[in-house]
């Protein structure tokens, strides 16, 4: 152990060490200690100077190359949908270490979904269909009901069932891979299985669709979104009022203000069968006379969601905390239970994805059922 001794010798008089006079400075002590040396070896102080800049430049090359994993982000490249800015989740921290790993990991795989990463192509949309008649045992949705939190409400009478994407890119859900008729089909399957594993809770169906999107670049109004044009998500409503599903509005935040974003979807909001994910306007419901919104909250890990244990029922809204982000059925479990199970949430829902989680395998709905407690909301990407 190094010992700092009290005494200390008087500084030498001179240039300062290794500067431009010290190593042209004639030496007050002997240049070479080594006779032998050659006139024209460097003096001890030019090998000092030189070792000193080799370790440097030495450390500097090393830094350079360290190639240990960036630390991912969540949800993806560009700003967070939740807490707006390039530094997302900065704070609070799941109370247990092993836990707080599970969700980490769960970031880091789920990332990529949580935003896109260019452009959306327009596209031309496919004409209505005839109006689809609810296949027996669905329930189809209310179009009417008084506001308040009871009429009309969906929660928790209904175990709700979505898929979720962008209609113009299948990349980013389900939603993009098919047309609405045979998306349509595909869901009411897929509900089926649900009324089967559960029968004593009713299935309402819906589509979620990307109403803006969260972009790498801020764009020429700073807000790092593509919103998502009007005519498609008007076509995904008109959709969905023809045929008695649900339309869940998704709408990525980046650098914008919740009701900045609120005001681009509002003119469908107004609707009855048309619901909120991130944030909605609160009053919306009562001054339209609408059933109560159900607001979906997508939530990757703990940190997303700051002052959790203030959440409180405000009338007119249903709040669902979404546990998102793909894994393990193991793994999705323990993040269910962190984020939904052990959290003050009024609803629950879990995000379950046909091709990331098909590795793991895909939950069925017997275990997602039999989750505690069983999720109120039910979402495929």
């Amino acid at each position: 152990m190094p010992v700092r001794l009290a005494w200390r010798p008087p500084r030498r008089e001179g240039p300062a060490p290794f500067s431009a006079e010290w190593l042209n400075a004639p030496p007050t002590l002997p240049e070479r200690r080594v006779p032998a040396l050659p006139a024209w070896f460097p003096s001890e102080r030019l090998l000092s100077a030189g070792l000193v800049l080799m370790i440097v430049a030495a450390a500097a090359l090393a830094a350079d190359g360290d190639d240990r994993p960036a630390r991912v982000a969540a949800p993806a490249d560009g700003p967070a949908a939740v807490d707006p800015g390039p530094g997302q989740n900065d704070a609070g921290a799941v109370a247990m270490a092993a836990t707080t790993a599970a969700v980490a990991t769960v970031v880091a795989t789920a990332a990529p979904t949580s935003a896109a990463t260019a452009a959306v192509a327009p596209t031309t949309p496919p004409q209505p269909t005839p109006t689809y008649v609810p296949a027996p045992g669905f329930v189809a949705a209310p179009t009417t009901g008084a506001g308040g939190a009871s009429g009309g409400a969906l929660l928790p009478k209904y175990r709700l069932l979505t898929y979720y994407g962008h209609p113009h890119d299948e990349n980013m859900g389900i939603v993009g891979e098919y047309p609405k008729e045979e998306l349509l089909a595909k869901l009411r399957e897929q509900a089926a299985a649900y009324e089967a594993a559960d029968p004593s809770r009713p299935v309402m169906i819906g589509f979620e669709v990307i109403a803006t999107v969260a972009q790498r670049d801020p764009g020429v109004d700073g807000t790092y979104l593509l919103p998502t044009d009007k005519e498609t998500l008007e076509e995904y409503a008109d959709f969905a009022a023809a045929n008695n599903i649900l339309l869940f509005l998704d709408v990525q935040i980046g650098r914008d203000s919740v009701a900045n974003e609120i005001e681009k979807v509002r003119f469908l909001l107004e609707r009855p069968q048309v619901h909120l994910a991130i944030d909605p306007e609160f009053a919306i419901a009562a001054k339209h006379g609408l059933p109560p919104k159900v607001l979906i909250v997508h939530q990757f890990v703990h940190e997303m969601i700051r002052y959790k244990d203030q959440l409180y029922p405000i009338d007119g809204v249903q709040l669902v905390i979404n546990a998102d982000g793909h894994g393990s059925p193991a793994l999705k479990t323990d993040i269910f239970n962190i984020l939904v199970r052990d959290e003050p949430v009024q609803f629950g829902g879990i995000k379950l994805f046909y091709r990331e989680d098909m590795d793991s395998p895909l939950m069925p709905p017997a275990d997602i059922v039999a989750l505690d407690p069983p999720p109120d909301v039910v979402m495929y990407q």
